[in-house]
């Protein structure tokens, strides 16, 4: 069982499933979400992630069709990503509590990377975001 929180500890979350691939997000919206050059995210089946504490302090928009962003209320804290027709959530690994205990494997929407950024890592890279199903927990 993993578990999370955001910054201010008002929502908190578990996650009774392991993890699908970790991924660095390079688009735009992660980079603007989290206020740096990538944003770290593992999906979980949506009935695997369940949120303890803190309902009530959940804000979300829908930031492309299809796929909404939550975070907190109250600090601001990227919580995670929703996208309901696939029922995954694309978990913000700054936030879980203990070691996810896999390692990131590939970078996606390098194609929209920072300019100021430059990637020195050997991971699987994809210019855009790949086929769903390489993203989701198995």
């Amino acid at each position: 069982m993993l578990t999370g929180r955001c910054s201010c500890g008002g929502i908190r979350f578990e996650i009774s499933n392991d993890l699908g691939p970790i991924i660095h997000c390079h688009c735009s919206m992660c980079r603007r979400a989290t206020g740096t050059a990538f944003a770290t995210n593992a999906s979980v089946r949506e009935s695997e992630f369940r949120v303890t504490t803190g309902r009530d302090l959940i804000s979300e928009y829908e930031s492309s069709p299809g796929s909404f962003r939550t975070f907190c209320s109250r600090c601001g804290s990227p919580v995670c990503g929703r996208i309901p027709a696939a029922g995954l959530i694309r978990v913000r690994l700054g936030n879980l509590d203990g070691d996810p205990g896999g390692r990131p494997v590939a970078n996606i929407w390098v194609g929209s990377k920072a300019p100021w950024f430059t990637m020195t890592d050997s991971l699987q890279r994809f210019e855009e975001e790949p086929p769903i199903h390489y993203c989701a927990p198995s």
